[in-house]
């Protein structure tokens, strides 16, 4: 059976076309077929599709948004040949946000799509591409093929009441289900399991500290192999600086600058979104690359912008280890976490005294790659794990309509 992700950013279109084997695990036998990109979706958007075998597709071109990027990825997987009709089993799509409704995977049905609807307001810069992409998925593909929902919210289900609950009054709380759900959760879950399995070590017994570090950032206690705590909240703009994302502020400030500005509370939420974290502070790019190359070329802004990110980091590192009273590893992730060296080795400078010791030759190697940074004495470790949070799609798509079958075939 082939099996289909798709995996939406804010301004990206992710896919991934897999072959199934029989065996859905941890050690699964998934083949990878074709993958893609479209990257700067809603303008001069760049194309790179490539297939394990044939010919990929690389070019620039306008996109206006991921229903289009869908149907262009649609159609080159069955003009190369790679998706004839028939052959696909299921199609598998990651959703940021699923609030308090959904917690594990999920059929995608009109009544789903409603819900994922309503849920936008909470995850404006996510959950609203992944509807349209998977509208325009449902158009063109037969209804017979089926749509599973994963949610990005759903590892941290696990959380605590002391971690999950606002200090607001409950009544309010209950009546408008705010709590803190987290995010970024296939990614958190992914360098858990692949952590576990890379050093033989039971996923019960794993205690982590795992950085999702990218436009997105975020950062994760596990503790037995299950969220403890998580940074991201009520939704994805609470926690570490990001790219554009504000993170942590004082609740106040929304309405201060709203009335100082005459502006909505609206608008504010925009800035605080769109126009803060590094592209705020810099004041001239949300990209660690250039970030780093205008500091080295003498950028004060550019500086104060990585030294800030690096700080925050740290700090939620700090308080994790207290709240699990000490680590196996710190786990990098993302983007950044995956390839920027000199970001790693800042924000674990100074960490002896958790017993940290960072083996610098180590870190610079580990671009992209897996693998340990720390020295071999250290007692507590860091390593880089690249994400793959399609892989975890895949295997849940699957897993889910194989039980579905089965649940059907029992009644």
């Amino acid at each position: 059976m082939k099996a289909l992700v798709i995996n939406c950013g804010s301004s990206t279109l992710k896919f991934e076309l897999f072959e199934i084997g029989t065996d859905v695990s941890p050690s699964g036998q998934e083949r990878r077929l074709a993958h893609g990109i479209v990257d700067k979706i809603g303008g001069r958007a760049g194309i790179a599709f490539s297939a394990e075998q044939g010919n990929g597709l690389q070019e620039t071109r306008d996109v206006a948004d991921h229903g289009e990027a869908s149907h262009l990825a649609l159609g080159w997987l069955s003009s190369s040949g790679l998706l004839k009709s028939g052959e696909l089993g299921a199609v598998g799509h990651r959703v940021i946000h699923g609030g308090n409704k959904f917690t594990e995977p999920v059929l995608i049905d009109d009544e789903v799509i409603a819900v994922i609807d309503a849920l936008s307001e909470l995850a404006p810069l996510h959950n609203q591409p992944s509807l349209n992409a998977i509208c325009a998925v449902r158009e063109t593909l037969s209804p017979d093929v089926p749509m599973v929902a994963v949610f990005d919210t759903a590892f941290h289900r696990t959380l605590p009441e002391r971690a999950y609950r606002y200090a607001i009054p409950q009544k309010l709380a209950a009546k408008h289900n705010v709590c803190r759900y987290g995010f970024h959760g296939l990614a958190h879950r992914y360098m858990t399991e692949r952590y576990a399995t890379i050093t033989a070590t039971p996923l019960e017994q794993v205690k982590l500290i795992t950085l999702q570090l990218g436009n997105g950032c975020s950062a994760t206690a596990v503790e037995n192999g299950r969220s403890v705590d998580t940074s991201m909240g009520f939704t994805p703009l609470e926690g570490l600086m990001m790219g554009t994302r504000s993170g942590d502020v004082d609740p106040t400030l929304v309405g201060f600058l709203a009335r100082q500005e005459g502006v909505p509370v609206e608008d504010v939420e925009d800035w605080l979104n769109t126009k803060s974290g590094l592209l705020g502070v810099s004041g001239c790019s949300r990209d660690m690359r250039e970030l780093l190359d205008a500091e080295y070329e003498g950028n004060e802004m550019a500086a104060l912008a990585i030294d800030m990110f690096c700080y925050r980091i740290k700090k939620y590192i700090g308080s994790y280890l207290a709240v699990l009273d000490g680590a196996d590893a710190i786990i990098f992730g993302g983007g950044i976490g995956e390839n920027a060296a000199e970001v790693r080795a800042r924000i674990l400078t100074g960490m002896d005294w958790c017993g940290l010791q960072l083996d610098s030759d180590r870190n610079m190697a580990a671009i992209g790659s897996e693998g340990r940074i720390t020295a071999d004495d250290a007692k507590l470790h860091a390593y880089v794990i690249p994400v793959d949070e399609e892989l975890i799609i895949v295997r849940d798509t699957v897993s889910f309509l194989e039980n579905r079958s089965g649940r059907h075939r029992s009644l």
